[in-house]
């Protein structure tokens, strides 16, 4: 799944009788803005109100990523100023969960002492227990990595949430070891929710008006729901399941099916485990957004071995031109790293030709940032200059921007459904949503179209991240 830093602040919920106040700040990926939604869930359970001012609450939680050097390093700024606040308020106790708690935890807990709790991904539900050691003034750890917690019983409090899209985790985890990844270290091993479980989830949000889910993961082309047991009993050989095994593909084709008024995403997919049953499906049902995140991070084969990803360039622009062949109106999106360690100027020039071979119509660019504990970490020097490795970032950027222009550009002249999230960003007197291909469509609002509502929109313009265009006719039926 992309790394596309994320900062949310849970909405204020006002509760009777002066309970202890919680504030939580999310930085990271989607799953980590779900996980909070987990913890205000499990803390709300406890009595605790959530808050959106650091300064009233009885409890600061920073849910953390440690994916990027610089996402922990705003992550400590932020702990230092609020172990400020604590200096002016004895009584406020900080935590920090997350990834980085799994990875930190003596660091900040006792030698930099920014922390009162740690709690690590699969240690959620021994918050309440951890804040009774608080109370009996001591401090509190679990960073204990589970192969069964997914947190299915757990209805996730919508936080900062728009009353439209939604995200529901299908798993947790990974298994399959990329070299400069720490998820595997800091989030386990993968395991997969019960279906019965995350159709439940959708099937509230759809009664509370919801109108589309995004279907969450790390890699969700790897799911794989055996009905509990050891996995191996469910393998017959590599890549091979029991035919009983509920795999990605059933999973999406039944979540379509039972919700046809919803529009269904999903992310992140991983090219060597998406299948082309993945597609069939997608095109099968229109209520299937068409767009794919599948993050390619390399284009020359010498360095995909060497950050162990399990195909090769041949074999991800093969899967590229199968998709395009079911789905001709796919919009593509990926993930890039530059200047990973021993890449030279030839590796950089594969990466930019994939991106010309692909013309994918959005993506997330990275520079290399090296990750303590990973195989790449301890193999291979950090040696692409820190210059060099910027020149080739800039340039993946403007070859993208050129790409994603050329793309939205497609667009106009042509009418797109569009789901209405909101107000833009920029006029309150126009709306935003997104197409099917996930694309952001501004347009003039008016009294009759409100955020849930489907309508017809014809583009009249384009810019490399934001199409433009007018209303025509009514509202589209869901």
């Amino acid at each position: 799944m992309t790394d596309k830093p994320l900062f949310e602040k849970i909405p204020v919920v006002r509760r009777p009788g002066g309970h202890q106040s919680v504030y939580i700040e999310t930085y990271g990926c989607q799953m980590n803005a779900n996980d909070s939604e987990i913890v205000a869930s499990i803390l709300q359970g406890q009595g605790y109100a959530v808050t959106d001012r650091p300064e009233a609450a009885d409890l600061i939680l920073v849910n953390t990523c440690a994916v990027r050097d610089k996402a922990e390093q705003t992550v400590r700024n932020r702990l230092q100023h609020f172990r400020g606040l604590k200096r002016r308020r004895p009584g406020l106790k900080v935590g920090l969960i997350g990834c980085m708690a799994e990875r930190l935890k003596e660091q900040i807990l006792e030698q930099e002492k920014l922390v009162d709790l740690v709690a690590g991904p699969d240690s959620y539900r021994q918050l309440p227990a951890m804040l009774n050691q608080l109370r009996d003034g001591r401090k509190a750890v679990n960073v204990l990595l589970s192969l069964e917690e997914t947190y299915d019983d757990i209805p996730p409090v919508r936080i900062n949430s728009n009353g439209v899209s939604a995200f529901v985790s299908i798993t947790r985890g990974c298994d399959n070891m990329c070299t400069f990844c720490v998820v595997p270290f800091t989030r386990g091993r993968e395991r997969s929710r019960r279906p019965e479980t995350i159709w439940q989830e959708i099937e509230e949000l759809q009664s509370q008006g919801f109108k589309e889910v995004t279907l969450l993961g790390q890699n969700v082309d790897s799911y794989l729901w055996y009905g509990g047991g050891p996995k191996k009993d469910f393998v017959k050989q590599p890549g091979e399941v029991r035919a009983s095994a509920v795999r990605f593909a059933e999973l999406l084709d039944q979540t379509a099916a039972r919700f046809p008024g919803l529009r269904i995403r999903f992310t992140t997919s991983n090219p060597q485990d998406m299948t082309r049953d993945v597609i069939r499906v997608m095109k099968r049902h229109p209520n299937i957004g068409r767009q794919i995140h599948l993050p390619f991070q390399s284009g020359s084969n010498r360095i995909l071995e060497l950050m162990n990803r399990q195909y090769t360039r041949e074999q991800y622009l093969e899967l590229i031109d199968d998709i395009r062949s079911i789905l001709p109106d796919i919009a593509l999106s990926h993930d890039v790293i530059a200047g990973f360690p021993t890449e030279t100027e030839a590796d950089h020039r594969d990466t930019l030709s994939l991106m010309e071979a692909v013309r994918f119509d959005f993506g997330f660019m990275f520079a290399y940032s090296e990750r303590p504990g990973t195989a790449a970490a301890k193999r291979l020097a950090d040696d692409v200059p820190r210059g060099v490795k910027i020149r080739r970032l800039n340039e993946i950027i403007a070859l993208q921007q050129q790409h994603s222009r050329l793309r939205m550009q497609q667009f106009v002249g042509r009418t797109v459904e569009v789901l209405v999230e909101g107000p833009s960003r920029k006029s309150e007197s126009e709306l935003m949503g997104r197409n099917l291909q996930n694309a952001v469509v501004v347009f003039p609002g008016n009294e009759h179209i409100r955020p849930g509502d489907t309508v017809p929109v014809n583009i009249t313009g384009a810019t490399s991240a934001t199409l433009r265009g007018e209303v025509v006719g009514s509202l589209i039926d869901k």
